[in-house]
């Protein structure tokens, strides 16, 4: 499946929170990007302090913080995500049995945990491999790795997307100590940000080469 929405004003391949079906929606974002022509995003980091689920426990939705990607040749590369997930029902990635309501991590590799309550996403751009390495770590315990060849960095942002069926209302919620780390400094970087009820600052210490946002605030959204 394909959205223009989100990251970059370009296209990218939408989060895999489950197949395609009768209802697809996002919610409120904060976008960066793209990169000035002479730079790209070598490494990318951030917290995601969890909220309650969404309620009505509808449908299945996706937490993410992304990077769309550029290939050498200038064509699009891929969206590399991680993501908190809530999906319902028996069966359903996260939830092992019945009666079980929690919210899941993966990057493609999914993990079960007891509780989540702070994720932390980590993409790098890997010199000797020319992959990008994702890791998520979970209340301080790495539970997902994954490496790809897939271009650098061209932009990062974050979604909330909703997929099956309505999924209610999702709380605010906050991605906290972002670092955006560039290969050359890109002072204007800053001026790319993009919001849709969502609010935070991105500032740089070192002429652009590397961006920071202390707090990015998602407010609550509710999907009609």
């Amino acid at each position: 499946m394909k959205s223009s929405l989100l990251l970059l004003g370009i296209p990218v391949a939408s989060a895999a929170v489950a197949p395609r079906q009768n209802y697809f929606s996002f919610g409120n974002y904060f976008s960066t990007g793209a990169v000035a022509t002479n730079s790209w995003i070598r490494q990318a980091t951030t917290t995601l302090i969890l909220p309650a689920l969404n309620s009505p426990h509808n449908g299945n939705l996706g937490l993410w913080p992304g990077m769309g990607t550029k290939f050498g040749s200038g064509a699009d590369g891929h969206l590399i995500q991680g993501l908190a997930i809530s999906t319902v029902g028996f069966g359903s990635p996260c939830n092992l049995a019945a009666n079980e309501n929690k919210w899941g991590a993966k990057l493609m590799v999914l993990r079960h945990t007891e509780q989540i309550l702070v994720t932390v996403l980590h993409m790098t751009y890997n010199d000797a491999t020319s992959k990008f390495d994702q890791t998520v770590s979970v209340n301080g315990n790495v539970v997902s790795t994954l490496s790809t060849a897939s271009g650098h960095g061209a932009g990062w942002g974050t979604a909330m997307e909703c997929q099956q069926v309505n999924c209610g209302t999702v709380p605010l919620h906050h991605y906290v100590d972002t670092k955006i780390i560039m290969n050359t400094a890109d002072p204007n970087y800053s001026r790319t940000v993009a919001t849709l009820g969502a609010s935070g600052n991105l500032v740089t210490a070192d002429g652009g080469k590397t961006w920071t946002a202390a707090d990015i605030t998602i407010q609550q959204y509710t999907f009609t």
